[in-house]
C-alpha cells in the first residue's frame, strides 16, 4: 500500500496537515508527529508489518501500542480514500 498521488502532506507551524489535490476528499487531515511519520512511510510501497518496526526504531513505546496506532492511522487514511492498496 501507499499514499495516493492526489494527497499532499505538509508541516506548518508545528502541525502536520494532509489535503487532497484531486478532490477525492474535501477537507483537511491534521495529525500528530507519529501519524505524520506513518504517512511518510507510505510515500513508497510498504505494508503495515513493515511500518511497525520503523515506528519501534523511532519511538520509545511498547510494540502493542505502536501496532494499534498504525492500525488506527491506516483506517483513518482508508476512510478518506487516501491509500492505494
Amino acid at each position: 500500500m501507499k499514499l495516493k498521488d492526489g494527497f499532499v502532506t505538509r508541516e506548518m507551524y508545528g502541525e502536520h496537515l494532509m489535503v487532497s489535490t484531486d478532490g477525492a476528499f474535501n477537507g483537511l487531515v491534521r495529525s500528530n508527529a507519529a501519524a505524520a511519520f506513518i504517512v511518510e512511510c507510505l510515500a513508497e510501497e510498504t505494508t503495515e508489518q513493515e511500518i511497525v518496526p520503523k515506528m519501534l526504531a523511532k519511538y520509545d513505546a511498547p510494540a502493542e501500542i505502536l501496532e494499534e496506532d498504525v492500525k488506527k492511522i491506516l483506517n483513518t487514511l482508508r476512510d478518506v480514500d487516501a491509500l492505494e492498496e
